[in-house]
């Protein structure tokens, strides 16, 4: 894993995201200090928990169905009291450890 300062990356942007095209991980530094990592997007996309296959929120596998979509609205709406907040949303989203459900 190569690493790069935050103004550099900035004038190499393209050829950052062309090394990475190519599989390699590159961390951005700020003041001498990791601050980012750029991965290639199927390596971020994929995580494990606990030996399981995890995917991060906006992101789905496979095509969308829209029953689907519409069951999980409907779920939603009958978990959610009215009016709601944000902590509410966050219930539903996330375990106890903060872990997407």
């Amino acid at each position: 894993m190569n690493a790069i300062g935050d103004t550099e990356a900035k004038a190499k942007f393209s050829e950052l995201l062309d090394r990475v095209g190519q599989g390699e991980e590159i961390v951005i530094t700020r003041g001498g200090k990791p601050a980012a990592r750029l991965v290639p997007a199927e390596a971020a996309a994929k995580t494990l928990v606990e030996g399981k296959e995890t995917y991060p929120v906006g992101y789905h596998k496979g095509p969308i169905d829209l029953n689907h979509l519409r069951a999980v609205a409907e779920g939603f709406k009958a978990r959610v009291k009215q009016p709601f907040s944000s902590s509410d949303i966050n219930e539903i989203l996330y375990d106890e450890d903060g872990l997407p459900k």
